[in-house]
């Protein structure tokens, strides 16, 4: 009841305060001007869609791009395991799993600052340096001889990683409207897909490579190179915020920001709030949340680091290796843009395509596991079945970015996902013991055990989010749903930084 309190004063104090001191408020939204010049007219639904896609040809290929490379820059050990990582770092034993572990370590230490600088830096200015930076520990991996070395390399570039998907679910709720955000999350989010296949044929040149430095520095020396450039690339063209951006004539600019007010939620607030936090331990969201991203990553490691060495272990060659990864992108690219597509052309059915997402992962980790070692064919085909854990993913994070108000209790949440992104990460490449090559029973029980967890936490975050919905449709005035004085006030409560649970206005995308 304390945090209640706490919001009920803070709106009356805004409320009561003398224009003047508006803009120096904390509760009041970085746009909140420019949202309030909007009030008194009524935006053209043609003009409203050219500024959308204004803002899609500025904003979709920067994310896209930076998602990308960040996919192949963390998963770079995996192409340059065939040729020749383990021997020129001199990895034994078990060290090879602990560097898909250690890059989780830096991005589990890096989430919480790296969320509280999200929320206090310009946004945009903080990816660029971070891609810069990134690129640059990337670009330095060569020099890594022995185990430290490449350990620490990997820590770093972990903490580094952290703030990209916090900040792109930050970005997705600061420029588009809750409808929209499922496509254009994926939009960016097929990149692991794409990566996929795109790192294999690249694996599958380096391949080719026959003098010169050894082959699997190449795979880093090209990943860095690249990510630098895009680092340069952010810190030129993305904006910021839908009102300061450049590219976004001054009525534009308005336009942009009545459209993202309307999800009840707000745009950007600097201050950070401590019964937002408080606020954020209580809410059972934020704990079902980080069980589906613990489940959910366990058996990512078997898609992303030891996915060549998996494939070899079904008697493939070398090159083998990088193009029998191909079909698995493919099927992470095309689930997630047709899951992107859906939810966006059919409300409320986010929960219902990360249950069949999940559905499917259990059907190919059951493969994995059941299936005897002879039939190589199924396993793999089953391997590549467990690429939809992507989509199933990707539409956790729009619960975040569109199911979360108050920015400090955003962006909290979504650190309290990662965390759970982190600890499933860690857990995973520690289920493929070194002993058990090349079966790695283990690690496909583990995924196994991953997807059934994840599957059961999204039915129930679905049965409470549904059961909010309703006990607050049965509270409005009509009795059904929120009338035009309702809806108004739930707007203006997003743009004055009130959460999800304390604006009664709000309501769940399913």
């Amino acid at each position: 009841m304390a945090s209640y309190t706490a919001q009920d004063k803070e709106i009356e104090t805004i409320q009561s305060s003398p224009p003047v001191h508006s803009e120096t408020s904390s509760q009041f939204d970085d746009t909140y001007q420019t949202y309030k010049k909007n009030q008194s007219t009524v935006t053209d639904a043609a003009e409203a869609k050219r500024v959308l896609r204004k803002i899609d040809f500025r904003i979709v290929p920067i994310l896209f791009f930076i998602y990308l490379l960040q996919y192949l820059d963390k998963n770079g050990i995996n192409y340059a395991s065939a040729y020749g990582l383990t021997e020129g770092t001199k990895l034994q034993g078990q060290d090879f799993s602990w560097l898909g572990s250690i890059f989780y370590f830096g991005y589990l230490v890096g989430q919480y600052p790296s969320g509280y600088l999200l929320q206090r830096l310009p946004i945009a200015k903080f990816l660029g340096f971070t891609t810069l930076g990134w690129g640059i520990i990337l670009i330095t991996t060569p020099a890594c001889h022995n185990f430290a070395g490449i350990a620490s390399n990997r820590f770093l570039l972990g903490l580094l990683e952290s703030a990209v998907n916090p900040g792109f679910v930050l970005i997705m709720s600061m420029w588009y409207t809750g409808a929209e955000q499922p496509l254009r999350l994926e939009a960016y989010y097929c990149t692991n897909g794409i990566a996929t296949m795109f790192g294999g044929l690249i694996g599958y040149a380096v391949g080719h490579i026959k003098s010169g430095l050894p082959r699997w520095m190449y795979v880093f020396l090209i990943f860095g190179s690249c990510s630098i450039v895009m680092g340069v690339v952010t810190l030129l063209f993305l904006p910021d915020l839908p009102s300061t951006a450049k590219f976004l004539s001054e009525p534009e600019r308005v336009i942009a920001v009545e459209r993202v007010a309307a999800n009840r939620q707000g745009v950007k607030n600097r201050h950070f709030k401590k019964y937002q936090a408080w606020q954020t331990l209580y809410d059972p969201k934020t704990w079902i949340l980080f069980v589906m991203a613990t489940g959910a990553q366990i058996p990512n490691s078997a898609l992303t680091s030891f996915s060549s060495l998996i494939i070899k272990s079904f008697g493939v060659d070398t090159l083998g290796t990088q193009y029998l990864q191909i079909p698995g992108g493919a099927v992470q690219f095309i689930s997630l843009i047709a899951g992107g597509f859906i939810c966006t052309r059919f409300p409320n059915t986010r929960c219902q395509i990360m249950t069949f997402a999940n559905v499917v992962c259990i059907i190919g980790a059951s493969m994995l596991v059941a299936l005897p070692a002879a039939n190589k064919w199924g396993r793999l085909v089953g391997l590549w079945l467990c690429y939809f854990q992507g989509l199933g993913f990707s539409m956790s994070l729009t619960i975040v970015s569109s199911n979360v108000a108050g920015y400090t209790k955003k962006q909290l949440t979504g650190a309290a996902l990662f965390t759970g992104y982190c600890v499933g990460n860690i857990i995973g490449p520690q289920t493929f013991k070194d002993g058990e090559k090349p079966g790695y029973h283990s690690a496909y029980v583990a995924m196994l055990i991953g997807y059934s967890i994840k599957l059961l936490a999204v039915l129930v975050l679905y049965a409470y989010m549904w059961s909010v919905n309703k006990k607050r449709d049965r509270e409005s005035a009509t009795g059904i749903h929120l009338t035009d004085e309702e809806e108004k006030a739930a707007v203006e409560a997003g743009m004055l930084d009130v959460t999800e649970i304390d604006n009664k206005g709000f309501r769940y995308i399913l």
